[in-house]
């Protein structure tokens, strides 16, 4: 049989390197429900390797989000100290930790994480509504939109490493522009009126809610953040970021970049290391191994024609940077990736 390539990794229509990793790191929606709760609520979520292969089996990763529509509570994460949010909030928990959602702090959950998985595994399988009720019947109620996506981790997935375990977001005050509120009526209409397609739909609602719950962090970072986003919000960084995402093969040089953002070579590779985490150079590297891996993962070229397609002349040079980033040389992640088909 044959497969067909996937598009090689490259901002279209000017360089956008957000758009650039969701696309290479295969974001997709996995489930998305509306949760009405009355007092006491509360749930408890296992860490994301306990339920990944029910929602999305071939996915590497599976991150969750949920949209406080009205009400408040707590979230908590081990080892990290407990949470309060309320109707406007975004929580984000990026990483796959175990978390908990409580109406009060310390209340033992009605759920706990056994049960999750069991929910999970009904609504995922189609035998429970887009609004699912829970909790003790009293007031206050809340009620929160839940999401959770699939995606890559591997090779590198420069979004999620700079995302903070749990983050929290706030909706912005104003109506003016407020895109996610758009996003999330749409998918509230579309879930008071089921149709044909609609859990299609829904899933993909899921996915812009999510980045634009990332746009909206990324434009309220302060100014001393350090991480992939704040790369992005720099001018200088920012350009070089998308001359690397435009063109990840290109034979890229510290004195091409430097000279491209009209910067010296070390002021350049200080400010990026600083911001990014990572020499450009390495930076590069890393990016053309998550392009690779997804070619070799998902279409039927050859080790040699993908060491072409990232920027490498020699297929035993590329297969030995792979194998010293990914752990495992081209031919046996093509290999597991099949079997995990």
């Amino acid at each position: 049989m044959t497969v067909v390539k996937p598009p090689v990794s490259r901002a279209t229509h000017g360089a956008d390197p957000l758009s650039d990793v969701l696309r290479t790191v295969k974001l997709m929606g996995a489930l998305f429900f509306l949760v009405d709760a009355s007092f006491p609520w509360g749930v408890e979520v296992p860490h994301t390797d306990a339920f990944s292969s029910i929602l999305l089996p071939r996915a590497q990763h599976v991150v969750s989000y949920h949209i406080i529509l009205k009400g408040s509570g707590w979230a908590t994460i081990p080892n990290v100290a407990s949470t309060w949010f309320e109707a406007g909030d975004i929580l984000v928990f990026a990483h796959g930790d175990p978390y908990a959602m409580l109406s009060a702090p310390d209340q033992p959950p009605e759920f706990d994480a056994a049960a999750t998985l069991d929910f999970f595994q009904d609504m995922a399988s189609g035998k429970l509504p887009f609004v699912i009720r829970e909790g003790g019947g009293g007031e206050p109620r809340s009620e929160f939109v839940c999401g959770y996506l699939g995606c890559d981790m591997r090779p590198f997935n420069p979004l999620l490493s700079t995302l903070p375990r749990l983050l929290r977001v706030k909706r912005p005050d104003t109506e003016r522009d407020d895109l996610l509120g758009r996003l999330i009526d749409l998918t509230l209409a579309e879930a008071r009126r089921p149709r044909v397609g609609g859990e299609s739909i829904r899933l993909r609602l899921a996915e812009l809610i999510f980045v634009e719950v990332v746009r909206q962090y990324l434009e309220t970072l302060p100014s001393h953040e350090t991480g992939w986003l704040s790369g992005l919000r720099d001018p200088v960084i920012g350009k070089v970021l998308g001359m690397l995402h435009e063109e990840p093969a290109h034979p890229w040089t510290l004195n091409e970049l430097a000279r491209r953002a009209g910067m010296s070579r070390a002021a350049l590779a200080a400010r990026f290391a600083h911001l990014i985490g990572h020499a450009p150079m390495q930076y590069l590297t890393l990016w053309r191994m998550q392009i690779a891996a997804r070619l070799l993962a998902e279409s039927s070229m050859k080790v040699a024609a993908v060491a072409h397609e990232v920027g490498y002349e020699s297929d035993a040079a590329f297969s030995r940077a792979f194998k010293k980033i990914v752990g495992v040389s081209p031919a046996i992640w093509r290999d597991n990736a099949v079997a995990s088909n």
